[in-house]
């Protein structure tokens, strides 16, 4: 971003940016959309705030996107988000064979047994089809809709387009916001290697995707034309402004919103957030077999970083669901994952609107708006 840009940020007022007024928001400001951990009640309360709510929609079929859509709209009447995964590969609904279960099976075996559970047998599917989520959300038409792990086909932009959608893809390289833009997305998300949970590469594996936030924004930014949201270790109204000087026009926060009482993450999860143990994260494939940042911890530590020999996407992560539910109920997070960016120390607030509001607070202090002469 060049000099002369820093200074029409501040005569303009960092609150309008082309973001902003694409989705109709009055702060250029994002939640972080969590698969399993988004609530209504965060969505709404950073939408109320005059943000964007984001809600994460993995794992969840139509009937349960129709009931989360129809709560938000008790909740709020601004613009909001959701968010889809991409088929990455082709083969999330493809089932292992027999013995291909037990095996992934046997490998977390010690831990079905520490929790009660017996083993369980492979189910008809680990999760709902991309087309059945997607038509709900169709018919729903919220402000946005933003997409991980690729980019989304040119049959889906288009319905999106006729239903007033909104577009956002996430890039974490400079060649995927290319693709991105190339593939016709409203606007794009960088996320850097600082971010909490999974590490959303599609061209390439994620440790070859490792670009840090102030690395990649100002890159992304010069790459495309549509807006750029930044994301990735970005925790108070410093890193938001810091994204904004940068040339994004928007900034994405995740962990400091997870860590607040509305969001959906249980207790213990929360409880660590809060922690010590938040001054360090790691990469793992423990939790689901694809890459995510979190919160070492025991289950963490003994399958590995580069889960070798754990079961693929989205077997993996449906077996170990089944073991985080009994680690919930028993407050134990040493069997559950713990995702968690590398901003998580910065965690300052309990509440979602007081998140909201200390970032402005800072934003307004670092980039205050110039007074225009009068004629």
């Amino acid at each position: 971003m060049t000099e002369d840009s820093v200074a029409n940020l501040s005569e303009r007022g960092w609150r309008s940016t082309a973001f902003t007024r694409l989705v109709g928001i009055e702060l250029p400001l994002v939640l972080g959309a969590f698969g399993g951990a988004s609530s209504t009640a965060l969505v709404a309360a950073v939408s109320n705030a005059g943000g964007l709510g984001s809600y994460g929609l993995y794992g969840l079929g139509a009937d349960r996107i129709r009931s989360v859509v129809t709560e938000l709209r008790t909740l709020t009447e601004r613009p909001f988000a959701l968010n889809l995964w991409l088929p990455f590969d082709g083969h999330e609904w493809d089932l292992p064979s027999a013995q291909q279960f037990a095996d992934y099976t046997r490998a977390l075996a010690p831990y079905f047994e520490e929790s009660g559970l017996a083993l369980p047998e492979q189910p008809a599917t680990f999760l709902p089809s991309f087309d059945e989520q997607l038509d709900p959300v169709i018919e729903a038409r919220p402000a946005a809709l933003s997409f991980v792990y690729g980019v989304p086909p040119q049959d889906v932009l288009e319905r999106c387009r006729r239903a007033g959608i909104v577009t956002i893809g996430t890039a974490t390289t400079p060649d995927e916001a290319r693709a991105l833009a190339a593939g016709g997305v409203d606007a794009i998300v960088a996320t850097g290697m600082e971010a909490a949970g999974h590490r959303v590469s599609f061209l390439r594996p994620p440790e070859e995707s490792l670009i840090g936030t102030m690395a990649l924004v100002p890159r992304v930014v010069d790459a495309v034309d549509v807006p750029v949201i930044a994301a990735g270790g970005i925790a108070d109204g410093r890193g938001a402004a810091a994204a904004l000087v940068l040339g994004a026009q928007a900034a994405l926060m995740g962990t400091a919103f997870l860590a607040c009482d509305e969001s959906a993450a249980n207790s213990a999860h929360r409880a660590k957030l809060w922690s010590a143990d938040a001054e360090t994260t790691v990469v793992t494939r423990a939790f689901s077999g694809r890459a995510a940042r979190g919160i070492p911890n025991r289950m963490s530590r003994e399958l590995g970083p580069s889960g070798e020999g754990l079961a693929p996407f989205p077997v993996q992560g449906w077996l170990a669901s089944r073991i985080k539910a009994t680690a919930v109920q028993r407050e134990d997070p040493e069997l559950m994952s713990l995702w968690a960016g590398q901003g998580a120390p910065l965690v300052r607030y309990h509440s979602a609107a007081d998140v909201v509001a200390a970032v402005v607070r800072d934003v307004d202090a670092l980039l205050p708006v110039v007074e225009q002469p009068r004629l």
